[in-house]
């Protein structure tokens, strides 16, 4: 399975979902890869640091690596245009949205977009949720 981990601006998002997924055990870079994508060289250092194995800066590389991942993750903000404070780029907020991956969004509530009924409900909880979705397919052969 292909992870792709993308978010922006100090990449607490990323850093968190990458950390519990480094420390599964999981991601040996053969059978299931994790990949870190930002949308900023901030972003992108905070989730190497975390543990992911694979990293790079930008909407080309987001664009490369969502063609054929089979999860993609991070705040809701990646498939809207000019989301987190004008980071998401057209194309890479095209590249996610379209991409047969399944898209596991975090909502923020800072890119205009809300998702009723999350109310009361942490990034944390968010986090751990989509972290143990993957965990619990990652033999699964859902996205193609």
């Amino acid at each position: 399975m292909k992870v792709v981990v993308i978010d922006g601006q100090g990449g607490r998002i990323g850093k968190l979902v990458v950390e519990k997924l480094a420390k599964s055990g999981q991601f040996d870079g053969e059978k299931n890869e994790l990949i870190a994508i930002g949308t900023n060289t901030i972003a992108t250092a905070a989730m190497l640091k975390a543990g992911a194995p694979l990293g790079a800066t930008g909407d080309n590389p987001a664009a490369v690596n969502c063609v054929d991942a089979d999860v993609v993750v991070g705040p809701i903000g990646i498939i809207a245009a000019n989301a987190l404070l004008g980071e998401v780029t057209p194309k890479m907020a095209f590249a996610v949205a379209s991409c047969r991956a399944r898209k596991l969004l975090i909502p923020t509530g800072r890119c205009n977009i809300s998702v009723p009924g999350m109310n009361g409900v942490s990034i944390a909880d968010c986090v751990q949720a989509a972290v143990d979705w993957i965990l619990q397919n990652l033999t699964e052969n859902f996205a193609r």
